[in-house]
């Protein structure tokens, strides 16, 4: 059984095609699942819901897809022009998306074996997972989750881990990954019925950036070149300079 999981679209739609065509390349797979953070960020929202929601994947939520939700409470021109791209229709797909999603592999039992897959954490959609966490650390916020592995994005940074027999895969993003590395990332997760478990692969595409460049720059979304000089630092860190 071979799972597909990407995560953190965020609207650059010409990134997530690159993934939709490596995903194409590498399967069949049981299921394709997204990991939530759809819209908000990128040139085209509207795109990336047309995409996905012409094929038969299992989507999750993310922080943004609710925080779209709550426009009064996040108001910002990158969130209001997401919500004009992808109208109340757009609204309501995304606020309908659940939290998490379970697979039983075949021959597993439930919930030991599963993979849960979700945006952040069991619990909520913006407490992170992050790599460099102590094992303590990361228990804490997995709590008494119960499954034989993890796949999620949020952190936009990947890494796979193993905790107390849990595989713990963060797939990074398809739009935005922040590990200094601009290749738009998605994980394959695979379930070895002999050795009854899980092991995770990361792939990593060439990032599509001089398109990508023209939509966001020939577009509408609010300060593409600031957005763009963001999205080609690919990291956290702060330009250094004035």
């Amino acid at each position: 059984m071979r799972i597909a999981v990407m995560s953190d679209i965020h609207g650059f739609s010409l990134a997530l095609d690159a993934v939709l065509a490596d995903i194409a390349r590498e399967g069949p797979f049981a299921a394709v699942v997204v990991a939530g953070d759809l819209c908000e960020g990128g040139p085209d929202p509207a795109g990336v819901l047309d995409r996905l929601r012409g094929r038969d994947f299992v989507v999750v939520q993310g922080n943004t897809d609710r925080d779209l939700g709550e426009g009064d409470r996040w108001s910002s021109p990158g969130v209001d022009y997401a919500l004009a791209e992808i109208g109340a229709d757009g609204l309501a797909y995304l606020a309908s998306l659940p939290l998490s999603h379970r697979f039983t592999p075949p021959g597993g039992e439930s919930p030991g074996d599963d993979l849960l897959v979700f945006h952040a954490n069991p619990y909520d959609l913006d407490r992170k997972l992050l790599p460099e966490m102590t094992d303590r650390g990361l228990r804490e916020v997995l709590g008494d989750t119960v499954a034989g592995a993890v796949a999620f994005g949020h952190h936009h940074v990947a890494y796979v881990r193993r905790l107390d027999g849990m595989l713990l895969v963060d797939v990074s993003a398809v739009g935005n990954p922040k590990d200094g590395d601009l290749r738009a990332k998605y994980g394959i997760v695979r379930w070895d019925a002999g050795e009854r478990r899980w092991d995770a692969e990361i792939r990593r595409l060439p990032y599509p950036l001089e398109a990508t460049a023209e939509q966001m720059l020939a577009g509408g979304m609010p300060d593409p070149e600031k957005a763009l000089r963001k999205l080609e630092r690919a990291s956290y860190r702060r330009q250094a300079g004035p």
